[in-house]
């Protein structure tokens, strides 16, 4: 029996914000720190809403800034559930802006983010498991399989002998 496992459809998010003059820096378009914080949020709903627990964000990888957000434009966020391990679960985050005026809309932003699922005391604790179901959701789950392979042989590569 897997644990509870659940879908990505099932636990992902899209989110839309409007560029505001505060979110913008001198050349009208949108800071990368706050495009950071809409990448976080959704990803952190996306695991919640996976495991049902309290969720911290333990590791943001490969996150890239593809074009700029001007201020007025609409965004969303899309996030969705890649791969889950024991305790993490990896999410993928695309990023979209539209012109509300002529409709054009373009990718700015893709990032993948680690979260770790707490107990009551703030303990790592087992996640369900994701059961996948299309090409599309396998293809994601094998890059960040990958993605967290590399990423651990990279950490043990940089430890002292």
């Amino acid at each position: 029996m897997k644990r509870n496992a659940k879908t990505p459809s099932e636990t992902s998010v899209e989110m839309r914000e409007l560029v505001m003059p505060n979110h913008t820096n001198p050349q009208n378009t949108v800071f990368g720190g706050t495009v950071m914080s809409w990448i976080d949020i959704a990803a952190a709903m996306v695991a919640a809403r996976h495991c049902g627990r309290p969720v911290v964000t333990a590791h943001i990888d490969d996150i890239d800034f593809i074009a700029p957000i001007k201020m007025g434009y609409h965004v969303l966020i899309q996030a969705s559930l890649n791969y889950v391990g024991k305790t993490s679960m990896v999410i993928g985050v695309k990023v979209t802006s539209e012109n509300p005026y002529t409709g054009e809309c373009r990718t700015t932003t893709k990032a993948y983010l680690t979260f770790v699922a707490l107990d009551d005391l703030g303990r790592p604790v087992v996640v369900p498991e994701l059961t996948l179901q299309s090409e599309d959701e396998f293809r994601r789950f094998e890059n960040a399989k990958k993605r967290v392979a590399m990423k651990k042989e990279f950490r043990g590569s940089l430890r002292s002998k």
